[in-house]
């Protein structure tokens, strides 16, 4: 199948690229024509996903909570390319902590959430604007838990603010015509989701299955393109229905070791 140029000439910059819905999309905006930049914490994974996208890509080993590695990704950038077209603020991590459960022994994690899924996408977004072109588009990770009450309130509460940060961020840059947008993906299937997972969670999906990376990183183009150009602030859930329908129930405890949900 041909697939459309509707990134055509775009740069692009996606962090937590180097596997699952980052690396489906960094795949999926080169087919679509754009250059991209993408971000991982481990060196051997970014050089893996980068050798699997094979072209029109540059890999910025880098943790978005590290301010001085968010500098080291925009500097290279510059240098290379000297704007940006497209931000798809994607890294996170996830951790499963219900009320009663975070105590002093595990604050770490608490703050990591934080400072990853907050802090890290905010000056994300924040450090890349000097290079950004007017009248591009800035895609933001959110979630289904930040909308659905599940278990694990700490992480919900982290997406819940991305979401936040797509509306207040709409108004902000709205001088510059850049359009902000979240994107939520509900399950989705990545080799960190564990069989048993994906049996209890198929019950509770209107559309009966889990999603791929590649249906968000499709949704994300879309965002991504010209094709949405009268479209900012919204938050686009790709869940298969989870979040429109009163069936979300939790699995948490079968899942709280899983380094990423999403």
């Amino acid at each position: 199948m041909t697939i459309a140029k509707r990134l055509e000439g775009k740069i692009a910059v996606i962090t937590g690229g180097n596997s699952g819905i980052g690396l489906a999309t960094a795949h999926r905006f080169v087919q679509e024509g754009a250059y991209v930049f993408i971000t991982g914490r481990r060196q051997s994974e970014l050089n893996a996903a980068v050798n699997q996208i094979g072209k029109n890509v540059t890999g910025v080993q880098g943790d978005v909570s590290n301010l001085e590695d968010l500098d080291r990704l925009y500097d290279t950038v510059k240098q290379h390319k000297g704007r940006i077209d497209v931000l798809f603020a994607n890294a996170g991590v996830t951790g499963f902590l219900p009320l009663g459960s975070v105590t002093d022994e595990i604050l770490p994690h608490f703050e990591k959430l934080f400072d990853v899924n907050v802090k890290g996408l905010l000056f994300t977004v924040q450090k890349a604007l000097p290079l950004f072109q007017d009248g591009g588009s800035i895609i933001l990770t959110a979630s289904v838990a930040g909308s659905k009450g599940a278990h694990g309130s700490v992480y919900g509460a982290t997406k819940a603010a991305v979401r936040s940060f797509a509306r207040s961020w709409t108004v902000d840059l709205k001088h510059r015509n850049i359009r902000v947008n979240a994107v939520s993906p509900g399950v989705i299937s990545t080799p960190m989701l564990s069989g048993q997972f994906k049996t209890n969670i198929l019950n509770t999906v209107p559309m009966k299955r889990v999603g791929n990376p590649e249906e968000v990183a499709k949704a994300v183009a879309f965002l991504a393109s010209d094709d949405s150009s009268y479209i900012t602030g919204i938050e686009l859930f790709v869940d298969g229905g989870i979040t429109q329908t009163n069936r979300f129930r939790t699995y948490g405890s079968r899942i709280r070791d899983m380094s990423r949900f999403l």
